[in-house]
């Protein structure tokens, strides 16, 4: 039994280091030995129980995806809250994947096709849901829900990715708890004049 919970430990510690070797230099940056120096294990031992780096990477965002609270995956009833609701579940609970994912936009990387699929399918929800709000009214007929849902990501994500512009447009860093609260205030607002 204490040889299953030291490798559950084991295990934790090198997707704990992963994820922040990941999440800090991207795919291509992060590096085995790195990882292997902040888990305090033998680069072989990652190895033991990874196949390589792609699957270190799928292991950390799997662990990332279960470690959710439920609410970060819910959609409010209201299109209204939506855009407000997401970048509250980004500032809470993605600030680092956010990053994580301007270095996959800027590498070039082998194609993860699974990653790929995981990330269409997470988006195509958002498209979905402004879908099925928009057959019950709550959305004008005239406004693309895939546009929107990219308008929305944009709006939610963009502040807390461009850190320094939030900063030089707002004077505010995007972690400062009262720039966030504003810039929610202002999601509600603009999304009251969308979709009323």
């Amino acid at each position: 039994m204490g040889e299953i919970r030291n490798a559950e430990r084991t295990r934790k510690r090198i997707l704990e280091a992963a994820r922040q070797e990941f999440f800090e230099k991207g795919y291509t940056g992060a590096r085995i030995e790195a990882i292997a120096a902040n888990a305090d294990v033998k680069k072989q031992l990652i190895y033991h129980y990874f196949k390589g780096k792609e699957e270190l990477l799928v292991a950390v965002l799997d662990q990332m995806t279960v470690e959710l609270p439920e609410w970060t995956t819910q959609f409010p009833s209201d299109p209204v809250n939506t855009a407000e609701h997401r970048f509250q579940v980004n500032c809470r609970t993605r600030m680092d994947f956010l990053r994580f994912t301007v270095w996959e936009a800027l590498e070039e990387q082998p194609q993860q096709n699974s990653r790929k699929k995981r990330r269409a399918e997470a988006l195509q929800s958002y498209v979905d849901d402004m879908k099925s709000k928009q057959d019950t009214g709550l959305v004008p007929e005239d406004l693309e829900p895939e546009l929107l849902t990219l308008a929305i990501s944009a709006l939610t994500t963009y502040p807390l990715i461009f850190g320094d512009v939030t900063k030089m447009v707002t004077g505010s860093e995007p972690t400062d708890p009262q720039f966030q609260e504003k810039w929610s205030k202002f999601l509600t607002k603009i999304s009251t004049r969308i979709f009323s």
